[in-house]
């Protein structure tokens, strides 16, 4: 089960790059993360209804659902797309793979999680992959302002993600359903979004075209809905450093993507990257396979 949600998650979440791309060119960015996060919080709190599961918070949680809808469903999203406005989505990809790297390193110091060296060697080992698929457009990208400024974009998008990502598994150790706490957690992220936009006299208007609904449709519902739930129930399965891994293949989707609608050749480059990326993964998995998290059991009902 495991192994099916780490390979899903990946997919489906690299398979959304390229409609990022997309949407992040149609309008302000924080204008359609915001849409993308507010669809998302109706459909997660929609199931919950209709599944007959409380969506209160107790008022100990509620700070906590904050700050990781701001980090991981806010200021990861934006920034992201920010940066794919600036770089290559692929190349943005490559820097958002290192958000295992920022996960591992704040659930060592603030949650005392484990990290072992082999889940460093394997985490090291898959983003030297990337490096290696990524090295031939590495090497065209032109050194000025906005590719550097799109490059920081990513990294701290990166950031905000490895920390969300911590930030989850702190909630669902507090018994908080995966559920209930997208549904909270997009919803924030929604908020702050609008919020930025407003702030920044942003036109709340986007571009109504089919191809633009149908992406944000599919960004909402396939890339979002679905691939949140499956990843941060491997958060809660294998922890936030391994399951921060899944974002190391999604340059690797990408460009198999590409491959198949934007013809790119695979090459050396690209077959000894993917080889590493896979021993890489192989590795941090089964750092884990014998380790699971220790987490409370879910509580069955939570404070309105």
């Amino acid at each position: 089960m495991r192994a099916l949600l780490f390979a899903a998650t990946a997919i489906l979440w690299g398979s959304s790059a390229i409609v990022t791309g997309q949407q992040a060119i149609s309008g302000a960015p924080e204008v359609s993360v915001g849409y993308r996060m507010a669809l998302v919080s109706l459909v997660m709190f929609g199931w919950s209804f209709a599944t007959g599961r409380k969506v209160g918070l107790r008022w100990k949680d509620g700070p906590w659902v904050v700050l990781q809808g701001v980090l991981f469903f806010g200021l990861a999203f934006i920034t992201f797309y920010h940066s794919t406005r600036l770089i290559s989505s692929g190349i943005a990809a490559l820097i958002l793979s290192t958000s295992s790297l920022f996960a591992a390193l704040v659930g060592w110091l603030f949650l005392s999680m484990p990290v072992t060296a082999r889940m460093v060697a394997g985490i090291v080992c898959g983003v030297a992959g990337l490096a290696v698929i990524a090295l031939p457009q590495l090497a065209v990208l032109t050194s000025n302002a906005l590719t550097l400024a799109g490059v920081a974009l990513a990294l701290a998008a990166a950031a905000c993600t490895g920390c969300g990502t911590v930030v989850a598994m702190r909630n669902q150790r507090a018994g908080i359903p995966i559920v209930v706490l997208i549904g909270w957690a997009a919803l924030f992220g929604a908020l702050f979004a609008f919020a930025l936009a407003l702030f920044g006299g942003m036109s709340f208007r986007v571009d109504m075209s089919a191809a633009y609904l149908a992406g944000l449709a599919y960004l909402a519902l396939i890339a979002s809905c679905v691939t949140f739930f499956m990843y941060f129930s491997l958060v809660q399965r294998i922890g936030a450093a391994s399951a921060s891994y899944t974002l190391a293949l999604l340059p690797v989707v990408a460009l198999l993507l590409s491959a198949a609608f934007e013809n790119l050749i695979i090459d050396s480059y690209v077959l000894s990257g993917a080889a590493a990326v896979l021993l890489g993964n192989v590795l941090v998995l089964s750092d884990q396979q014998q380790r699971r998290v220790s987490a409370p059991a879910p509580v069955k009902e939570i404070a309105s």
